[in-house]
């Protein structure tokens, strides 16, 4: 029988000054009951202080102000080249309380990618987190910048206005109204920019945040970049809207993650599997095989796949289960993922999280049953509105009935979502399915490897396994040893027919690793 799974609402739960999340119009609404109900309590710790919940209110409520000066009207698209910052966080909530267009922009992105997107996007002013960033610095200098005072936010720099830009209209409905435009990462050509709306990233954070069982007590490691949907969905709006405390990090580095455990009172740590690969890696080439976190009480993973060799050896450095989940910009991050309740052992991503649908369907849209490998369906309350000014490319991915096309492979038992990869990432060889986190999960088990990523190779007749290995920092690892290696644990079709080493894979800020530039490299090798 066709697999469809849909998990049933639960009752809120945790925080009460949440409430009924149905309530809220607009994301600074939901923030202004954190600060109501905590008003002292820290909102941010940065490294130069931290900002009260009651601060932070009325200092967004005073960025309003500065907007109106600046010309930026509702409806108008404010990009804001940044890494995680007061300014960043600050920025979004003023944004949300004149119904302007917020577009987080990660700073390292190069000159032309910044263009082409203020361009596409339409952007009335650019906003830069110079105080945290000297690629955003860089950025702001080129575009002719100037220093603007954001209060208890800090410095930032403001690009010239841009006369010509049109406002979009204003909708009253929450589910209607965009509050962030969030460009897509690791795509060649045209932008393509996620309208994410009130509704969508409210009711899908605090669901989420549910699942985690955020308190007030919390103080959360945000150091996954909220210029990407993850760190903007469930950590920043997913942490703040139940009044836990976001300790800001512009950048992922080993050293102050674990300082930040040890001394600092962390709670809570989110991150991508490469985070934890690389906290490995550094404490393997010490020696080390413990750190101290006496408040830790949770810790996920998510963005890309976790293979189990990984989420063992984090669970064991960590002392907690390393929960998995997934998710996309287009759903406005988390779909599933596994919770405290019911922490996982294996590789699953959880169960869909409530109100929200899942289904597998083969090639020709067909329901599949519980256990075989299709597309993965998506419906819920976290689904965008579309891609902005591309009626085209939403049209692409939207299914009859409000169904979302993920565009991955998935298969669902006993109401548990296995990610097998990206559908346009599968590898036939030889008539055969090669899924590549099924390849990484073995090279990784390798004591010597610290990440690993595998593309297909077309090449005439068939297509063939090509593997990427970054080695432990300090650690030799040779083409003959990772041949060794699989020859016991992947099958004759599996197996890589080469291996590329590299001191460093390709990421994004985020740390996802960058496929499709590797598969360019795959060809020329």
């Amino acid at each position: 029988m066709p697999t469809t799974v849909t998990t049933p609402p639960q009752p809120p739960a945790f925080q009460d000054h949440v409430g009924d999340i149905s309530r809220y119009r607009r994301l600074h609404e939901v923030m202004a009951a954190a600060a109501a109900a905590h008003p002292d309590k820290p909102a941010i710790i940065h490294d130069g202080g931290r900002i009260s919940f009651s601060a932070m209110m009325t200092g967004s409520a005073e960025l309003a102000k500065h907007f109106d000066a600046w010309g930026i009207r509702p409806g108008d698209r404010l990009l804001i080249v940044c890494e995680n910052a007061p300014a960043l966080i600050g920025a979004l909530l003023a944004a949300s309380r004149r119904d302007v267009w917020a577009i987080p922009l990660n700073a390292r992105l190069t000159a032309a990618e910044v263009d082409r997107i203020a361009d596409h996007a339409g952007a009335r002013r650019i906003l830069y987190t110079t105080a945290v960033s000297a690629e955003a610095r860089a950025h702001a200098d080129r575009a002719g910048a100037a220093p603007v005072d954001l209060g208890v936010f800090g410095m930032a720099m403001l690009s010239p206005l841009a006369e010509t830009v049109v406002p979009e209209p204003v909708e009253d409905d929450p589910a209607a109204q965009v509050a962030a435009l969030v460009y897509t990462t690791g795509t060649t050509g045209a932008p393509k920019g996620v309208m994410i709306t009130h509704a969508n990233l409210l009711r899908v954070a605090e669901t989420s945040g549910r699942g985690r069982h955020i308190t007030a007590d919390d103080v959360v490691y945000a150091v996954l970049p909220m210029s990407h949907i993850f760190g903007l969905s469930s950590v920043m709006t997913g942490s703040l809207m139940r009044a836990a405390t976001l300790r800001l990090a512009p950048r992922f580095d080993p050293d102050a993650v674990f300082a930040a455990l040890a001394d600092e009172g962390v709670t809570m740590f989110q991150g991508v599997p490469a985070m934890y690969q690389r906290m490995l890696a550094v404490l393997k080439s010490r020696g080390i095989d413990r750190i101290a976190r006496p408040r830790l009480r949770y810790c996920s993973a998510g963005g890309s796949p976790l293979d189990p060799a990984v989420k063992a050896a984090a669970e064991r450095l960590m002392g907690t289960a390393l929960h998995n989940g997934y998710g996309l910009t287009e759903t406005t991050s988390a779909v599933s993922q596994t919770t405290p309740h019911e922490p996982a052992t294996d590789d699953t991503v959880g169960r869909a999280l409530p109100g929200m649908a899942v289904k597998v369907v083969d090639d020709q849209d067909r329901d599949l049953p519980d256990g075989a490998v299709g597309r993965l369906w998506v419906r819920s309350v976290g689904v965008m509105k579309g891609y902005y000014r591309a009626p085209d490319l939403t049209a692409e991915v939207m299914r009859p009935g409000g169904w979302f096309d993920t565009g991955d492979l998935a298969r669902i038992e006993r109401g548990l979502i296995y990610i097998a990869g990206r559908s346009k990432e599968l590898i036939i060889r030889s008539g055969f399915n090669v899924y590549p986190p099924e390849v990484e999960a073995v090279l990784n088990a390798h004591p010597d490897v610290a990440q690993s990523a595998v593309v297909g190779r077309s090449v005439p007749g068939n297509e063939e396994v090509v593997a990427f290995v970054q080695p432990v920092p300090g650690r030799r690892l040779t083409a003959q040893d990772l041949t060794a290696w699989v020859a016991d644990r992947l099958a004759p079709y599996k197996r890589p027919a080469e291996f590329v080493i590299l001191d460093m894979l390709p990421a994004t800020a985020t740390g996802k690793v960058l496929k499709a530039q590797l598969k360019m490299q795959a060809v020329r090798h």
